[in-house]
């Protein structure tokens, strides 16, 4: 799509030409200079660059935001669907200290809205929800053949894998279930497919994130330095395996994947730690950060790992290819805590 721009990029060049050559530049320079190069970095023929998106609890809502980190702006994404509503629930209020997990993806480039609990305590998603930044549009994924809440949630190579988790009751076939949901498809073919089961239910205690990595889903079913239980899913083969030793017991705290690399935030101590395959140990890249100390959900890209602290007050970034590496932070917007983070492209029709 061709996006026409009320005055000349460069002068002399058509701005056709002129895009190519102004594409070079990143995005912050552009942004400084005029209207009309602002305007060109959120249109369709420009590469778009990285933005947080947020899933944000507030008093009386659950939001989805993106922050611009080019004009260090918040944005409201497009509602979702309103039908059926969506009734999302982040505390309840016979168990206000206990929060209930809304859990989110980031799969090729969009975000995936795949389980969240009811105020009656039942499964709040019948389809998935899909939100493409490009678009700037809601979109249903296929019907959920047991839609479910506190599962294991992960992807890999642009397909959804859920498992595990209960639900309106807890029942043990659902918690050895694994279903997939290639989205590489056209949308009139996506649906789930039955995949290898588990050998156990042990992994419906917590809302779980599987990492897609190294053609495998590596996860563990409970949080923080606790006893745990790690498995790796073969996707390629269907297969379940035992997790390396030294990569379980390194998993104390939550973690995420940018390109070869798993990164681990140990929530005691605020150590920033990168998993070593070839030797499998995890080496320290931050030894000890009073800034991520209880960091509940991080993400990783471009060779930034996001952190959000505890109790969902603020997002620490960390710029890990800088020498020592850099930390700072980014307030949400007010009266919200953050519940989910992910690193996607940025909205072609951000207002600017």
């Amino acid at each position: 799509m061709e996006v026409e721009f009320e005055s000349v990029l460069l002068p002399g060049l058509p701005n056709h030409l002129a895009q190519i050559c102004l594409s070079t530049l990143h995005p912050s320079v552009l942004y400084r200079v005029c209207h009309s190069w602002r305007r060109l970095i959120y249109s369709p023929s420009f590469p778009p660059f990285s933005s947080l998106y947020t899933v944000l609890s507030r008093p009386d809502s659950v939001d989805f935001c993106c922050f611009d980190p080019i004009s260090s702006t918040w944005k409201e994404l497009p509602s979702p669907p309103s039908e059926p509503p969506l009734c999302l629930l982040r505390r309840h209020p016979s168990f206000i200290s206990r929060s209930l997990p809304i859990q989110s993806l980031a799969v090729s480039g969009r975000l995936v809205l795949i389980s969240a609990t009811t105020h009656k305590f039942l499964p709040a998603l019948s389809h998935p929800l899909v939100f493409d930044p490009l678009s700037s549009n809601w979109t249903f994924g296929p019907p959920l053949s047991n839609p479910r809440r506190w599962c294991v949630a992960g992807s890999a190579q642009g397909a959804v894998y859920i498992a595990s988790g209960v639900g309106a009751q807890y029942h043990s076939d659902v918690a050895r279930s694994v279903e997939k949901w290639d989205m590489n498809k056209k949308e009139m073919d996506w649906n789930w497919e039955n995949m290898a089961s588990l050998k156990d239910g042990r992994f419906s205690r917590e809302a779980v994130e599987a990492l897609g990595y190294r053609n495998k889903l590596y996860m563990v079913n409970v949080n923080g330095k606790a006893p745990k239980d790690g498995i790796v899913y073969d996707f390629l083969t269907n297969q379940w395996e035992e997790m390396p030793r030294g990569m379980l017991a390194g998993w104390i705290g939550p973690a995420a994947v940018d390109g070869d690399f798993i990164y681990e935030v140990d929530q005691e101590n605020g150590s920033l730690s990168k998993y070593n395959a070839e030797n499998d140990c995890w080496e320290n890249l931050i030894e000890f950060s009073e800034h991520l100390k209880g960091a509940e959900y991080i993400a990783a890209g471009g060779g930034r790992v996001c952190a959000v602290c505890a109790g969902g007050g603020e997002i620490l970034v960390v710029d890990i290819l800088a020498t020592p590496a850099k930390i700072w932070a980014v307030a949400p917007p007010p009266e919200s805590e953050v519940v989910a983070i992910h690193i996607l492209p940025r909205m072609t029709h951000f207002e600017n």
